[in-house]
């Protein structure tokens, strides 16, 4: 495991099948911003760094459906999810330090 930032782009092509994107962030530049498009309107998530971007918005760039709105609550739910497990994570690795250095 590396303790070092980095970011990394995968494309897998393969034939007959659709082509896959991955994209992992492991760096402390990452940001985060939402919004709502004006010119559309339509809401947007970005995640980005300066290596790389992921845009996410409604189907097709129109009105909102359904599986927007579906989609959204996932994401909120994995978020909450990320940030608690970030949290007790923290805690503990705060509190191993704590012990090593009163050792």
């Amino acid at each position: 495991m590396s303790s070092h930032p980095y970011t990394y782009v995968t494309l897998s092509l393969r034939p007959e099948s659709t082509p896959h994107v991955g994209v992992s962030f492991h760096t402390p530049g990452l940001k985060v911003r939402a919004g709502l498009l004006l010119s559309s309107p339509r809401p947007y998530l970005e995640l980005y760094s300066t290596e790389a971007n992921v845009h996410i918005s409604t189907t097709g760039a129109g009105p909102v459906t359904e599986a927007d709105l579906t989609t959204a609550r996932e994401i909120f739910n994995a978020a909450a999810r990320y940030l608690a497990d970030c949290e007790h994570l923290h805690a503990e690795q705060s509190a191993e330090d704590a012990g090593d250095s009163a050792a």
